[in-house]
């Protein structure tokens, strides 16, 4: 974990930390305490102590016999405030509305951490609703719609990716950093990025990265299936994206005195 410059860090908030992004990255997949105590490095009277007394204060959650671990509610607590405090998701959510009728296709807001992108909104298509929110969920930056129209934000040279190979969800993610740096040129030179497949088989996806900070952390999407993707489909798609965030981008700033979280 990264330290603040003159901030010595703290092991055991640490630890905690790196404890609960492993329960949230493992999903419903269950863990084990010594799964845990070898993943992390911890000894395993350590991890029992700390899986115990974040139990107790409800992040983490465990089965009848004691022996799984899983992430708790506090954890949903606490993501669901992040997105309710954020003035860039409230100002958004209304765009992704007007975006949904018009279109009636899934549209998406995402943010970059890191090397992924992190979904903070989304609108399910009136054809093919999901039955799983995608909000809170992380994908590599590189491997779809959104994380490439934020990629195409910032220089060759500061792009933050993992090294080559990179990490493939289809058989059209770019692996390649020379493959993708060609195709953030073609973003650039567009306005928007284009994803064919790369991130879920049979789903394509335009993104726009919304140029209210610089370089833009934060982008919206449009995704549709390849097979209901014609052209004058696609070009409509592209129009209402584009109209959509001129309108968010045209914004006055938010009041004064309001946090500008970093």
């Amino acid at each position: 974990m990264p330290e603040s410059p003159g901030v010595r860090g703290v092991k055991s908030a640490a630890r905690t930390v790196a404890l609960l992004e492993l329960l949230a990255d493992r999903g419903d997949r269950p863990s084990r305490l010594d799964e845990l105590a070898e993943e992390l490095s911890v000894p395993r009277s350590s991890m029992y102590q700390l899986l115990q007394t974040l139990v107790d204060c409800g992040w983490v959650r465990t089965d009848t016999t004691g022996s799984l671990y899983g992430i708790g509610i506090r954890a949903l607590l606490t993501g669901t405030s992040y997105l309710d405090s954020d003035r860039y998701v409230r100002m958004v959510r209304p765009y992704l509305d007007e975006a949904s009728e018009a279109l009636g296709e899934t549209l998406h807001m995402a943010r970059l951490d890191g090397p992924d992108v992190v979904y903070l909104a989304t609108r399910e298509s009136h054809e093919y609703p999901r039955t799983i929110s995608r909000v809170g969920r992380r994908i590599p930056a590189h491997a779809g719609a959104l994380g490439k129209a934020l990629l195409a934000e910032r220089p060759e040279d500061d792009l933050p990716l993992p090294p080559d190979p990179l990490p493939a969800l289809t058989e059209n993610t770019h692996t390649d950093r020379t493959t993708l740096c060609a195709d953030l040129v073609e973003v650039r030179d567009r306005g928007y990025s284009i994803d064919r497949e790369e991130t879920v088989p049979g789903i394509a996806g335009f993104g726009f990265a919304l140029r209210y900070d610089t370089p833009a952390t934060d982008a919206i999407s449009c995704s549709v299936p390849v097979n209901r993707l014609t052209g004058d489909h696609e070009a409509h798609i592209v129009s209402v994206m584009r109209e959509i965030r001129a309108k968010i981008e045209s914004l006055l700033p938010p009041a004064s005195g309001a946090p500008d979280w970093r």
